[in-house]
């Protein structure tokens, strides 16, 4: 089943052109051309965990759990669909759900996408931020936050550079999300 037929997904449906746009947009004043690069799977927010259960509900109906695994003190589910969740170029058959955390978010529905930049995790940061202009970091509602999330089993590094207007946001990873659910299930 189209996961955009869903009853329990209809909200996100509804979403997925105001993210396509203000991402789309996001790119353009970061100066990123987004033709050429691997984004491997795309990520909703919610403020309530009655939401998550909700899309963990629908997403059910159309995919296969890949994962759930704790990472910074919340639950996280990905998911494979079988249709894919297509924004400007790319067709995403993995969904981030995400339960709420502390931080609160301006917009529940699709928040970020996550690229993949194979190459050695120590040099993510440097590899990232030269895809960047230098004009479209310094608009003052842009900030570049680094992080290193990890679940529980996780044998892989994981470093993170997001960029965001506080509307959407575009992460940049080394690994594949399916490279590093597989490093979790080694490290069981």
């Amino acid at each position: 089943m189209n996961w955009q037929a869903i009853n329990e997904l209809t909200d996100i449906a509804g979403d997925l052109p105001r993210f396509t746009t203000a991402l789309t947009d996001l790119a353009a004043r970061l100066g990123l051309d987004i033709a050429p690069l691997h984004a491997d799977h795309i990520s909703l927010r919610c403020h309530q965990n009655a939401t998550a259960e909700r899309w963990r509900k629908g997403f059910e109906q159309c995919g296969e759990l890949l994962s759930e695994n704790i990472i910074n003190g919340r639950p996280i589910c990905l998911f494979r669909l079988h249709e894919p969740v297509c924004v400007a170029h790319w067709r995403f058959h993995i969904v981030e759900l995400p339960w709420p955390g502390e931080k609160r978010y301006p917009h529940e529905g699709w928040e970020h996408i996550e690229i993949v930049l194979p190459g050695a995790p120590e040099t993510l940061n440097a590899r990232a931020l030269a895809l960047l202009s230098d004009e479209g970091l310094a608009q003052p509602d842009i900030a570049v936050k680094t992080s290193s999330p990890k679940g529980e089993n996780e044998r892989l590094p994981n470093p993170t550079l997001a960029v965001t207007d506080k509307i959407v946001t575009i992460k940049f990873h080394p690994f594949t999300i399916e490279e590093i659910v597989e490093s979790e299930r080694q490290g069981r």
